[in-house]
């Protein structure tokens, strides 16, 4: 029986979608300005505003993000008086990368100002695949939820998208450059390498569990991947789209073998990768389809992944 008085405020998307996959959406009565999914959250009070403009290009929110850090600023603010008339039981928020979303030490600032409620602060630190399935137990465990059926299913998904790859040799297990930003050019890491073997690729660039690093255009040129997948963070598949289309301008980018091959290709980055939580399970398969397309078709072509060419054509599809 779930606790009637239990109010949640999630400051995080992935959260968001944890405590919803776990019965408890109706708990939720506060969330950040970036949490979007299920879509019957919208309607919510948003306790977050973000310092920078989201929709300038990617340079100018990569120098915008270094300033306020540089100036000891969150990227994010809390809105302090929506958060005090919510009065929640339970924050949820993130410690991983002040970039992403609020970070824990602006939470724990602002809890220590409210006045008519001190909630519990649950922080979430994910960097691998296991790490997420820790964290839906462990929210679980705090509101007295059994995931184990949850995680089993989300489990048994992977599995089998797994085990359809296992026959292939690592010749038809094809290279594959994750683009996490543009500019600057940065390999997506953390869980991303983890999903990529998964769903029968080889990971260039990021170790499982790793951050982020930047990505010379030297080294991609060199390295010269069969698969390239941008998954900008924060960014859905029609601005993906417009940052990829930037990057092909760039020197050399027709002699890349992905290139030639037609297999370059955007994905909504926003809903699923950049998300740690449930749908990265939706990922895998969603990479499953892009690299293995004979073996798997899942549906998700047209919403969370496209082909940045028609055809084999070096020319940029219109979204």
């Amino acid at each position: 029986m779930i606790d009637k008085n239990i109010r949640i405020v999630s400051l995080i998307p992935s959260a968001t979608e944890i405590v919803a996959t776990l019965g408890l959406q109706d708990a939720i009565v506060g969330r950040s300005h970036e949490c979007d999914y299920p879509p019957e959250i919208a309607h919510l009070p948003v306790c977050t505003q973000a310092r920078l403009n989201g929709n300038a290009d990617s340079s100018s929110i990569h120098n915008e993000v270094n300033n306020i850090l540089q100036s000891a600023l969150s990227i994010y603010k809390i809105k302090l008086d929506v958060l005090e008339q919510l009065q929640p039981t339970h924050i949820l928020t993130q410690d991983q990368c002040d970039v992403c979303a609020v970070s824990l030490p602006e939470v724990e600032k602002a809890v220590a100002h409210l006045t008519h409620t001190t909630p519990q602060i649950i922080s979430l630190q994910p960097s691998t695949l296991r790490d997420v399935w820790g964290d839906i137990e462990r929210v679980g465990q705090t509101f007295g939820i059994n995931s184990v059926e949850i995680l089993e299913n989300l489990e048994a998904r992977v599995k089998i998208c797994n085990r359809k790859i296992q026959g292939l040799s690592i010749t038809e297990m094809p290279t594959v450059a994750c683009i996490e930003w543009t500019d600057p050019l940065m390999a997506a890491a953390n869980w991303i390498p983890e999903l990529i073997n998964i769903a029968g690729g080889q990971t260039l660039f990021s170790g499982i569990g790793q951050p982020s690093a930047r990505l010379s255009w030297d080294t991609l040129i060199t390295s010269n991947p069969d698969v390239i997948i941008f998954m900008p963070c924060g960014f859905d598949l029609q601005r993906t789209h417009q940052e990829a289309k930037l990057l092909t301008q760039r020197p050399d980018w027709e002699k890349l073998h992905a290139v030639k091959a037609g297999r370059v290709y955007i994905t909504d980055g926003n809903a699923y990768f950049n998300r740690p939580g449930p749908r990265l399970v939706d990922s895998v398969e969603i990479l499953a389809e892009i690299l293995h397309p004979d073996i798997f078709e899942y549906g998700y072509k047209g919403t969370g992944w496209q082909s940045l060419y028609n055809s084999h054509l070096s020319r940029p599809l219109e979204v």
